[in-house]
């Protein structure tokens, strides 16, 4: 899907305004949300692949969460590997 610069930047434009403003919950673009985005905007249809490289030939990049959620419990993940994963890896064998 090739996009000349000026239609790029109006869709960049709708991501910008994050995926609440088109109706999903939460703040996490996907690539299938983008797919629907660049379908209902621009009425065109796109594989989920040709999504991801045309953000990737326009610069985007993949973004993963850079610190571990305040809520995490480190001695309950350890109990949790101590105790319960033997026994879930027991039961696969």
């Amino acid at each position: 899907m090739r996009r000349s610069e000026k239609q790029f930047g109006h869709m960049e434009a709708e991501l910008a305004k994050g995926p609440a403003a088109h109706g999903w919950e939460g703040q996490r673009w996907a690539l299938s949300r983008v797919r629907t985005v660049i379908g209902r905007r621009f009425h065109l249809t796109c594989t989920i692949q040709g999504v991801r490289k045309l953000l990737v030939r326009n610069g985007w990049s993949c973004q993963v969460p850079a610190r571990r959620a305040m809520e995490r419990d480190d001695g309950a993940v350890a109990g949790w590997a101590r105790e319960v994963w033997p026994c879930a890896e027991d039961l696969r064998r």
